[in-house]
């Protein structure tokens, strides 16, 4: 597999306070790796580097074999990579069919964008002419994955998927983001609980204030050390 997204060494800070400590990372194409960790760990902020929405003091973010550290959050999105930010990216006063039709700057047709997001999602073929804030919040995490996914991304970057969402649905979303990766997308998930992406990843790295502890396989061992690494998240 191919190293499309790498971190390496990364200093970030919030407010002159450094939030991570020299985090190392990478992501294959069609590889899921889940980053997980309490509430303040540094987990978001990770994300928000890796879209070149937060700023790196030191090292280097390299996507596809390119240093683009410092690089535009326009860039990287041309370059590839899509963050699907917590709570939901969707326009809640807009139709799902409007939602969809926003995402044609990307050149593709409104009727190539739908067909893409009705064939993954069909619950939003049938909510097509409902206003996005009335959906259930498992049916604006579909939208708001199928918007991302109209980018035709090299790079999936998805922070807190599961919140507030209910654990059937949950574990159905993941299983379409499993779909996602096998299709040669690199996906890198945020998750405050564990189990809610463990069954689903290849790799795992938990980040505890703001450097990661422990990564490997998401092996018995991971989740028996889990419990020990944080507090707040089921092994």
């Amino acid at each position: 597999m191919s190293t499309l997204l790498e971190l390496h060494d990364v200093r970030a800070a919030h407010g002159g306070i450094t939030a991570l400590h020299g985090v190392t990372l990478s992501v294959a194409a069609g590889q899921v790796v889940a980053l997980l960790g309490p509430n303040g760990a540094g987990k978001t902020t990770t994300l928000r580097v890796a879209a070149g929405v937060h700023p790196v003091e030191s090292g280097r973010l390299v996507l596809g074999g390119r240093d683009l550290t410092g690089a535009s959050p326009r860039d990287l999105a041309r370059a590839g990579v899509c963050l699907i930010p917590e709570g939901r990216g969707v326009f809640p006063n807009l139709s799902v069919r409007d939602n969809l039709l926003m995402m044609t700057f990307t050149g593709r047709s409104r009727e190539e964008i739908e067909e893409i997001a009705f064939a993954r999602f069909p619950v939003l073929a049938q909510r097509a002419a409902q206003t996005a804030g009335t959906l259930s919040g498992g049916e604006q995490q579909m939208l708001a994955l199928a918007r991302g996914l109209a980018t035709d991304p090299a790079v999936l970057l998805l922070d807190e998927l599961s919140m507030g969402l209910a654990p059937l649905i949950v574990a159905r979303l993941y299983e379409q983001v499993a779909e996602i990766a096998r299709q040669g997308v690199a996906v890198l998930v945020v998750e405050q609980f564990a189990t809610a992406v463990l069954g689903i990843a290849d790799h795992a790295a938990v980040l505890v204030r703001g450097r990661i502890e422990r990564q490997g396989r998401p092996d018995d061992g991971l989740r028996t050390e889990l419990s020990a690494l944080y507090l707040g998240s089921a092994p």
